[in-house]
């Protein structure tokens, strides 16, 4: 396809702290992953807090536009598509005014702060080929993928248990300022908000959706050093444990924490099924581990046990790098915003969508409601 036949997509960047550079990233390099594209992309605007940082910003990843107004963005002709790397309090207006300004828009998780605003989101009337995305890059792991594959095609049977984790050490230090993350004003929840919306979605998107949790938020360190470095109270929690229930029966545990000491990017799951099992850790990104109750057994084990698939860069529509190639953190990113925008080139819905966002939404809020309950089993 010549670059006159491809669909152009300009990019307006709301924010650009470590998401806004990593989603610049990821669209400046689709051309090297994927070879031929069937759209071009380009980031054409970058709307920060400040009008010096903007400008910084776009002089050095030779952005056109520079501003600290995102309506600047988000109503400039040139611009098709609106990507939120904002803090979470800031989602909301984003987003009301991207989709009835007829954006495309693509959103970092969480969708918002609350329930009530998700319902407020949904209700935005959207236009004929609008196309509204989440940010949950997780799912475009290519060891997700495969464990995707093998659970549709039965291979792990009726889903009984799971268990998931995504543990950070980032607030082990109290004398460390604070993050944005960390301030329950800002970010709208604490790690149930940051890290928790990533193992929601995974578990939801493999396992089925979650009906009933029983949540625990955690606080170790109700003093520490505020996002200004003076004493702070800590207002969000910092640790979150959950007991789920899902649609289809299966029961299960998520943890998420910053206060795992030795831990770097720790995001790993189990699942449990009738006829196998699955496991897979962000910290070995290249491979996932299948067990087959169908296969061998005999009195010294036959074939049966845990199988190492190599996953590692086997992403269908990728043509760079080699396939056998170990894979990372960015993959996820990269896949995640080509399936994206080769969406809204082709004028189809994108999943993950802001309904799965919302949904997402309730099952924090449901959880949060329990931890404030005794912990009590609340329904999602």
């Amino acid at each position: 396809m010549t670059s006159e036949n491809k669909k152009q997509l300009h990019i307006g960047l709301l924010g650009f702290g470590a998401m806004g550079k990593t989603h610049l990233y990821a669209v400046n390099n689709l051309p090297f992953f994927y070879g031929d594209l069937p759209f071009s992309a380009s980031v054409t605007g970058v709307c920060t807090t400040s009008m010096e940082k903007s400008k910084t910003v776009a002089h050095q990843y030779h952005i056109p536009i520079a501003t600290d107004d995102p309506d600047v963005l988000i109503h400039h002709p040139d611009i098709d598509v609106i990507d939120i790397c904002t803090p979470n309090v800031c989602h909301l207006d984003a987003l009301k005014k991207a989709i009835a300004a007829g954006k495309h828009v693509l959103c970092e998780k969480p969708l918002c702060i609350s329930p009530a605003e998700a319902k407020e989101i949904l209700a935005i009337p959207q236009r004929e080929g609008q196309v509204c995305g989440m940010v949950f890059n997780n799912r475009w792991l290519s060891a997700t993928m495969r464990a995707k594959e093998l659970m549709e095609e039965g291979r792990l049977g009726r889903i009984l248990s799971f268990h998931a984790e995504y543990l950070h050490s980032s607030a082990t230090d109290t004398k460390k300022n604070a993050g944005w993350k960390q301030d329950r004003d800002v970010c709208g929840g604490g790690v149930l908000f940051d890290l928790g919306s990533h193992v929601i979605d995974l578990i939801s998107f493999l396992c089925g959706k979650i009906s009933q949790v029983s949540g625990m938020a955690q606080i170790a360190y109700p003093t520490r050093a505020g996002r200004d470095g003076g004493e702070w109270k800590t207002n969000a929690d910092e640790a979150f444990y959950m007991l789920c229930k899902t649609e289809q029966g299966a029961h299960g545990t998520v943890q998420v924490g910053k206060l795992q000491v030795g831990t770097n990017d720790e995001l790993s799951y189990t699942i449990y099924g009738e006829k196998g099992a699955l496991r897979f850790s962000l910290m070995e990104p290249d491979y996932l581990w299948f067990y087959d109750t169908e296969r061998h057994e005999a009195p010294l084990g036959g074939d049966r046990g845990f199988t190492k698939i190599e996953c590692v860069g086997r992403y269908p529509k990728m043509v760079f790098p080699s396939p056998k190639a170990p894979t990372g953190w960015l993959y996820g990113h990269v896949s995640s915003m080509y399936e994206y925008l080769e969406a809204v080139s082709e004028g189809r819905a994108f999943s993950p969508s802001l309904a799965d966002g919302a949904y997402v939404q309730a099952v924090m809020d449901a959880a949060y409601r329990s931890a404030d309950n005794g912990s009590i089993l609340t329904e999602v």
